[in-house]
């Protein structure tokens, strides 16, 4: 196992830790093309593609994608195992190799070290690499690594701009610094539709995120916080996430989804169905953390796959803000060792 966690460690820090020019969009797929070269993969970067199936995160591109070396794509890396699979694993990793804050710009030296703000993805190539090595007999695992840069300039997305995401649901952009969970969203709705297309056994989607500032200040450094949906809520799954973490050194904290979180989003004027952020730092926001959570539900269609449907899906949300890094320190690699310790 050392040599594996070794080996993780290192891609989760050297996707993680690159600069925005190094580990760009396109480089970091020719960088998971190499170290990750024995997964099925398949790569989303075709714009037309783009905004038709996965809006939400074309809206994030727009401005970078007027830059060769800066257009963003989605990666999907996906692991079949050699017998019948009992559960499956999808994960969902936010990569914006830098965030300016789009045209709500990070201003007065806050943009300083958003160049880590792809740890998500990052960490989602890193447990990949340990699944890659151990090669569980019945665990099949899918992951989208959704690489974007959320640049400012003349092609920027701007608030107040309505966008209709992949399953149907009308989007008004409240805040274009609130961009992981419109970067995330679309990929995640797919990883719903290929659970029940492909009728995968007990399926369950995560998206991992340096999302808030908020998960900083409820948590502290140092901790990740998981948010389950009610079917992973039933199911006990961050409890155990948490209980694992403990005994290896990831500590987590649970967060719980109130109605509350689902109201805040809910559409204020004709047109919209959701808002997808207000416009005060999630730090100045009750509940700041657990409403994209909330926000991710919704916009996918997973709000109609909860416990009283005919079909519910796990889903679980995991903010590592408070745990991937701070800013020059290497990425920690949070939560890959609690993930693979808990599934695999």
């Amino acid at each position: 196992m050392q040599p594996i966690a070794t080996f993780m460690l290192l891609i989760c820090s050297l996707v993680g830790v690159g600069d925005p020019e190094r580990m760009a969009p396109p480089r970091v797929e020719d960088y998971v093309n190499n170290v990750l070269s024995s997964l099925k993969k398949e790569v989303i970067s075709d714009l037309d593609v783009l905004q038709k199936d996965y809006p939400l995160f074309a809206a994030v591109n727009r401005a970078a994608n007027q830059v060769s070396r800066h257009r963003g794509r989605i990666i999907f890396l996906e692991y079949v195992p050699p017998k019948p699979a009992r559960k499956t694993l999808m994960l969902v990793g936010k990569g914006v190799t830098y965030d300016t804050g789009g045209a709500d710009i990070k201003a007065g030296g806050v943009m300083a070290g958003m160049s880590r703000d792809k740890c998500g993805a990052a960490a989602v190539a890193g447990f990949m690499q340990i699944v890659n090595e151990q090669k569980p007999d019945d665990v099949h695992v899918i992951a989208a690594l959704c690489m974007v840069r959320n640049s400012v300039g003349e092609e920027s997305y701007v608030s107040d701009e309505i966008h209709t995401s992949r399953a149907g649901v009308r989007i008004r952009v409240g805040n274009t610094d609130a961009e992981g969970r419109m970067c995330m969203a679309d990929a995640l709705c797919r990883m719903k539709e290929i659970a029940i297309e492909r009728q995968l056994p007990d399926p369950h989607l995560f998206t991992i995120a340096t999302l808030t500032g908020h998960a900083c200040i409820s948590a502290g450094d140092g901790y990740s916080i998981a948010i389950d949906n009610s079917v992973a809520q039933k199911a006990g799954h961050a409890r155990l996430l948490q209980e694992t973490g403990q005994s290896f050194g990831e500590p987590f904290e649970v967060s719980v989804l109130r109605p509350d979180d689902f109201d805040f989003n809910k559409g204020k004027v004709i047109g919209e169905d959701i808002v997808q952020a207000n416009n005060a730092p999630s730090t100045r926001t009750p509940r700041g953390h657990q409403i994209p959570a909330a926000f991710l539900i919704q916009v996918t269609g997973l709000d109609k796959h909860g416990l009283e449907s005919n079909l519910p899906i796990k889903y679980t949300h995991i903010d590592i803000a408070a745990s991937a890094c701070v800013f020059p320190e290497i990425p920690t690699a949070a939560p890959i060792v609690a993930l693979a310790k808990t599934h695999l």
